[in-house]
């Protein structure tokens, strides 16, 4: 297997366990706001049906980022260029869908 295939499976790699964790911190949030009441002091500082439209969005970026993903996958090693293996691409995304689900898993207190 070339270096350039290597870098290619350990990019997927990569990107699988990401998504697995972004898996995990939305289905926590998503467990906190359905147990959330809507007046309660949790909430005070964002409306409950805020903190509901922002998982909204984060899913949906997953969503692109699976897509993203999958397609990845199914792309031949050998057709990937090199700076497209080197350059962080999603994961940029990745962090700020993170950062954003660890903020929403504060307001929510879990």
């Amino acid at each position: 297997m070339t270096s350039e295939n290597l870098l290619v499976e350990q990019r997927i790699r990569e990107y699988e366990s990401r998504l697995k964790h972004l898996d995990e911190m939305i289905e926590k949030a998503a467990a906190g706001v359905g147990e959330a009441q809507p007046h309660d002091e949790i909430n005070e500082a964002q409306p409950h049906d805020e903190i509901k439209a922002k998982l909204k969005q984060i899913r949906k970026e997953r969503d692109k980022l699976e897509s993203h993903y999958e397609q990845m996958k199914l792309t031949p090693g050998e057709n990937w260029e090199v700076e497209e293996i080197e350059k962080s691409g999603p994961m940029g995304i990745w962090d700020v869908l993170a950062q954003d689900l660890e903020h929403l898993l504060k307001h929510l207190k879990l």
